[in-house]
């Protein structure tokens, strides 16, 4: 019953020119379907309480009829739709059924009737949404709700909502001013309209107006379509960034070749799905923290994950890149095997915060997904942490001097074999903060690190050896390249157009953007 009080409230202030019969509900319920869209119609024309009252039961699946009656029964007690009386249920009264077609009818009539909702909101959302899905026997309503409202953008919208529905008028002239109409509009679902109607228009002067306002629409939707872009390339480059800032740690401070950098991603991603499954299980009601945890969780299992890998494998292999590169590809052999037989071979799906879902409505074609706004700040924030840990701690200064210098370093006192294995920890550990992030993007398998491997040594190879500053210049700049070629060649030629730059920029500098400097570079 809260319901119905709720779509009452929603429907106030309807000016009804009459009320909703029982033989307009009988010939929404019953028949076919042709039959009872064409009642659905002539009863949102009226546009009265009832009417939405009578629609939402149907939506809702609580709607039968027995013996010609028509009944809304909820929690087993029945209602008349027109009287709003209550009445007994027949044992034998059967339920309403609606096939997709019908479903989505109701569902604009109701968008329809909320027109007139006192929520600015709802009635901006309705209008949209009959923009959306336009349809000429509604024009009348729309007009009244045009004459009605008081908002100027809602205004905007219905009137561009009259015009959707009149451009397939069967008079030319309305046809006309329905594209004129449409001209100054900014909503990508007008183009779609437009283009319908202009490939089976046969007037000449209607035609060359939708052609005018489809330039128009387009002109206007043009600058949303750019910034979607450099937002994604935006995105894709933070994810690089994040997969590389690790690798520009292990291999271009320490020369380490770690094939295994994926799979510390992949122990990442799993470690917060497992926060996640026992936040879920053991505090479902703080659910939305999980992250809060999952993040040094993550940070930490790789962390020391990859510490184990140092001490007991890598460090008897420094100074021998291929040996390196076999070993640490051989363990990322092991950790895939080592997830299956934990994990199984599926993917695991990692659900988003609720703070992390939904998206941010910046332009009607331009909408900014939470989880990749997020995830670019929080790359952000991993950049500035480990800048400032290299750079302004004691820590950061030994991995500096061990880098450029390993033997003046161990001459002056500093324990390189530590500084090494926390060096390559640190290094794992944000690896693990990537799979982290990953994993409120896609799902989580045992091949995920496999995925973005090649493209950070690539991000590390092209920023330059040992800078984290070219880290941060390759990885955005190969994400926006990445995502501008694709509107023009495809995915699959930018990739190569990529992977082909890069060849050639390194055969020109190998030392990549930023040139490391230092005895190391120099030797």
């Amino acid at each position: 019953m809260l319901k119905a009080a709720l779509m009452a409230s929603a429907v106030w202030g309807l000016t009804a020119a009459q009320a909703l019969t029982m033989d307009e509900a009988r010939g929404i319920a019953v028949g076919e379907s042709d039959a009872r869209i064409e009642a659905l119609t002539q009863a949102v024309a009226q546009g009265d309480d009832k009417t939405a009252l009578y629609l939402q039961a149907l939506a809702d699946d609580v709607v039968k009829i027995a013996n010609g009656q028509v009944l809304v029964v909820r929690d087993g007690q029945g209602t008349d739709p027109v009287t709003g009386q209550a009445v007994t249920v027949p044992p034998d009264a059967e339920e309403v059924m609606l096939n997709n077609r019908l479903r989505g009818e109701i569902d604009t009539a109701l968008a329809a009737l909320k027109l007139f909702s006192p929520d600015v909101k709802v009635r901006r959302q309705a209008a949209l949404a009959l923009l959306k899905e336009p349809d000429a026997s509604r024009a009348p309503l729309l007009e009244k709700a045009l004459a009605a409202e008081k908002d100027p953008a809602v205004q905007g919208l219905v009137r561009q909502a009259r015009a959707a529905a009149l451009l397939g008028s069967e008079v030319p002239n309305e046809r006309l001013l329905a594209a004129r109409e449409l001209a100054d509009s900014r909503q990508p679902e007008t183009l779609l309209l437009l283009n319908q109607q202009l490939s089976q228009e046969q007037e000449p002067s209607v035609k060359q107006q939708i052609q005018k306002s489809l330039a128009a629409v387009q002109d206007s939707l043009r600058w949303g379509e750019r910034l979607g872009t450099l937002f994604t390339g935006a995105s894709l480059g933070s994810i690089l960034l994040l997969v590389a800032l690790g690798l520009a740690i292990t291999y271009g401070l320490m020369g380490v070749i770690n094939m295994a950098h994926g799979e510390l991603m992949m122990i990442g991603a799993y470690a917060t799905y497992v926060v996640q499954a026992l936040f879920r299980e053991h505090l479902p009601g703080a659910f939305d923290a999980y992250l809060a945890v999952a993040i040094p969780v993550a940070f930490l299992t790789s962390a020391l994950v990859g510490a184990v890998m140092e001490r007991t494998v890598i460090q008897h292999l420094y100074g021998r890149p291929l040996e390196t590169l076999l070993a640490t590809w051989g363990i990322s052999l092991v950790l895939m095997q080592a997830v299956r037989s934990l994990f199984g071979a599926q993917n695991v799906g990692v659900e988003n915060p609720s703070w992390m879902s939904g998206s941010l409505q910046l332009l009607p074609n331009l909408q900014l997904p939470w989880n990749r706004v997020l995830i670019i700040v929080f790359a952000a924030a991993v950049l500035i942490g480990v800048a400032l840990l290299i750079s302004k701690t004691r820590l950061g200064l030994f991995v500096r001097g061990v880098t450029q210098n390993r033997p003046m370093a161990s001459c002056m006192g500093v324990n390189t074999a530590r500084i090494d294995t926390y060096a390559f920890a640190l290094g794992s550990g944000i690896a693990g903060l990537a799979g982290c992030a990953l994993s409120q993007v896609g799902n989580v398998g045992p091949d995920l690190g496999q995925s973005y491997i090649v493209d950070s040594f690539m991000v590390v190879v092209l920023g330059g050896v040992g800078q984290l500053a070219g880290t941060v210049y390759a990885a955005l700049g190969l994400g926006l390249a990445n995502k501008l070629l694709e509107g023009w060649t495809g995915a699959v030629l930018a990739k190569i157009a990529v992977l082909v730059f890069i060849i050639v920029f390194i055969q020109k500098r190998p030392q990549g953007i930023f040139a490391m400097k230092g005895r190391s570079a120099e030797a």
